[in-house]
């Protein structure tokens, strides 16, 4: 029960921190945009692109780690000859959050001390 209790906390402070950052780091992407204009320079043309690309690996690596979880617990059941155990669903979602909340608390550290624009405006 324990177990349970502790996992479910722990993906629950994930999912706050998750929804409390994305906001922020969506606030200082789309003002770099309004700032930036119709032709960003290389600093908000690597910022742009990495917005879509680290989308896509967070979510993707956290969708195979879920996958993998159930899988592994397929293959547990079958070898070990007993009735098939319901896989703990916290320890999977748990998985599957892990590398969005990383990266979204990564982004949030990083664009927090850098500035909107370099130079002089």
């Amino acid at each position: 029960m324990l177990q349970w209790w502790t996992s479910w906390w722990g993906n629950a402070l994930k999912l706050a921190e998750i929804c409390w950052r994305a906001p922020q780091v969506i606030a200082h992407r789309v003002t770099r945009m309004a700032l930036a204009g119709p032709k960003p320079d290389a600093r908000d043309r690597r910022e742009f692109h990495g917005m879509v690309s680290e989308k896509l690996l967070a979510f993707s690596s956290g969708g195979w780690s879920m996958w993998l979880t159930f899988w592994l617990s397929a293959w547990r059941s079958l070898w070990s000859g007993r009735p098939a155990q319901a896989v703990h669903w916290q320890r999977a979602l748990g998985r599957g959050i892990a590398p969005i909340h990383r990266k979204v608390s990564a982004n949030a550290h990083r664009l927090a001390k850098t500035p909107l624009r370099l130079g002089k405006r």
